[in-house]
């Protein structure tokens, strides 16, 4: 049975966070990626050396995903992102727009956890 865009998605996510960076862009990214990072140019080839360049300072890196949501071509997922175990991390939006099963277009947005946050529901 085909995974869903979301499971890909996820997939795609906790490969990068494991240091399997070049794997997950074979499995999952179309070569001409465009993405909305804005601390990067907007081509596949710097995303994915930043991305290595992350994975290499942070070998322990965590993506607890809370949320995916699939919608036709789209799909986005909401986890919690931490650099190592003592890290208090960030909320992270990453949002994927899929054309014939491969991820063609990706935006990232985050939020710091602080803490001491006032609200008593949390960031998750």
């Amino acid at each position: 049975m085909e995974a869903s865009l979301k499971e890909n998605a996820v997939s795609f996510l906790q490969m990068v966070a494991s240091g399997e960076v070049r794997e997950a862009y074979r499995k999952y990214m179309a070569p001409d990626l465009v993405h909305h990072n804005a601390f990067f140019p907007g081509d596949a080839v710097s995303l994915m050396l930043a991305m290595e360049e992350n994975a290499a300072k942070n070998p322990h890196k965590i993506v607890d995903v809370k949320q995916a949501i699939e919608e036709g071509e789209k799909v986005v997922v909401h986890s919690h992102v931490k650099q190592n175990e003592a890290d208090l991390g960030a909320a992270v939006i990453h949002i994927f727009r899929f054309q014939d099963g491969l991820i063609v277009e990706l935006w990232d947005v985050g939020q710091p956890i602080p803490e001491n946050s006032p609200n008593k529901n949390g960031a998750f």
